[in-house]
């Protein structure tokens, strides 16, 4: 195996939950030496410092202080969170069986969730003798599982059926004589009393990497933790540039953006302008130098179902980057943004490929729309065919994954000067 894809499993392998992937990016950048930052002190930055900062435990920003004066500011953002359960407060149901109430999060394709080892992860909040404490907790050991009703009861299964997610997606704990063991078992691993929680369901099984010349990689949570890696990658491995490279893997995305951690609020704008009153630089003049990449996963054309995606702009795995349009603004590549954008992968040596909605098929959105609200900068909406988008297990290419690490290294290390008539690329 490609020891990117390999690091690429393990960073997916790891991430139980949003919690879990933004500390093992975190991780990553202080091992590379980046000094972590807090919003509640101030900021003491320098020429050539390498800097990052965690809000809520799943809003990520990293970057770079250039030595030289900067042209501008060189973003990219993408998200951690991913379509599951939520676990409820008072969570236990009891009866013949002991079972768990959940609530949905995102829009996930809710039968692919059954009848498959499940577990919990996230953030919970304990009383500890210094007072309380946000605690990551996973309990990695198959614990739960969601169980179809048999076809016999349920005739009209393979006809279409509506699953109404307060029945049909509880999960089964245990029987009645395992009530309130859960409960303890969190508080066990948690090391104290539990006075509150940020828990998910997820899928036990592990990425995998398939077919005939190993070409398809195959996970919970791609959409879009692969291009949460694939960003982080380029940001790391890039090379000097007179522009600030940012790096930003928000959340909530899959549910509007709207949390304090979210693209929709300020953490962004509030974060560059603190680092230009720490420079004393003109934040207004970086900005109109600056350039996003707004990087969540796309459809690929679907081999049993080629007719759902447009006639000619129909990505395949494995054949490079995508780069998303929509005349409506779901998306915010326009002429000039593709262009910086395709420039950038030819740099890489990668390939670019094009994404509409087919007309009569609305499509999804991305962060990269609500962030252009907070931050109005020149941006291009990427990302990486797959499919089976919000299934609870979805598949990508390898080679895609890899185009992506390429073409952000490129990215990451650039220049970007504005000109009366467009820019330039150094």
């Amino acid at each position: 195996m490609n020891h990117r894809i390999a690091a690429l499993c393990d960073f997916l392998n790891a991430s139980h939950s949003l919690y879990h992937a933004q500390q093992y990016l975190l991780d990553l950048l202080l091992e590379d030496g980046y000094t972590r930052l807090y919003e509640h002190e101030s900021w003491d930055l320098v020429p050539g410092g390498k800097y990052c900062l965690l809000r809520g435990g799943t809003a990520l920003i990293a970057f770079r202080i250039p030595q030289n004066l900067p042209q501008g500011f060189l973003m990219s953002a993408s998200h951690c969170d991913r379509p599951c359960f939520k676990v409820k407060e008072n969570f236990e149901l009891g009866g013949n069986y002991t079972r768990m109430a959940v609530e949905r999060y995102g829009g996930q394709l809710l039968f692919t969730w059954l009848d498959r080892p499940l577990s919990l992860a996230g953030r919970v909040t304990v009383e500890t003798e210094n007072g309380i404490e946000n605690r990551l907790l996973d309990i990695d050991r198959d614990l739960l599982l969601i169980p179809n009703v048999a076809i016999h009861m349920n005739r009209q299964v393979n006809d279409g059926y509506k699953w109404n997610p307060a029945v049909d997606t509880l999960p089964l704990i245990g029987g009645k004589e395992a009530a309130g063991k859960l409960q303890k078992l969190l508080e066990t691993e948690a090391g104290g009393r539990i006075l509150g929680h940020d828990l998910y369901l997820y899928v036990r099984q592990k990425a995998s990497i398939w077919g005939m010349e190993e070409e398809y990689i195959s996970s919970p949570a791609l959409d879009d933790l692969e291009c949460a890696w694939g960003c982080t990658q380029g940001f790391l491995n890039a090379g000097d540039s007179d522009s600030v490279p940012v790096l930003c893997v928000f959340d909530s995305e899959e549910v509007g953006s709207g949390s304090v951690q979210g693209a929709g609020s300020m953490l962004l704008p509030d974060t560059l302008r603190r680092i230009c009153v720490s420079m004393d630089w003109d934040l207004d003049r970086m900005l109109a130098q600056s350039f996003m990449i707004s990087a969540d996963n796309a459809h690929a054309v679907h081999p049993n179902h080629p007719e759902l995606a447009d006639a000619t702009n129909a990505p395949v795995m494995g054949e490079g980057i995508v780069l998303k349009h929509n005349a409506n603004l779901s998306y915010c590549t326009d002429g000039v943004s593709g262009a910086i954008f395709r420039k950038v992968c030819e740099k890489a040596g990668v390939k670019v490929q094009t994404y509409y909605n087919r007309a009569d098929i609305p499509g999804g959105s991305t962060l990269g729309r609500i962030s252009l609200g907070k931050v109005s900068v020149l941006t291009a909406d990427i990302g990486l065919a797959q499919l089976a988008m919000h299934s609870c297990y979805e598949t990508a290419a390898c080679a895609d994954a890899i185009a992506l690490e390429e073409a952000m290294s490129v990215y990451y290390g650039l220049t970007l000067k504005a000109t009366e008539n467009g820019f330039i690329l150094g």
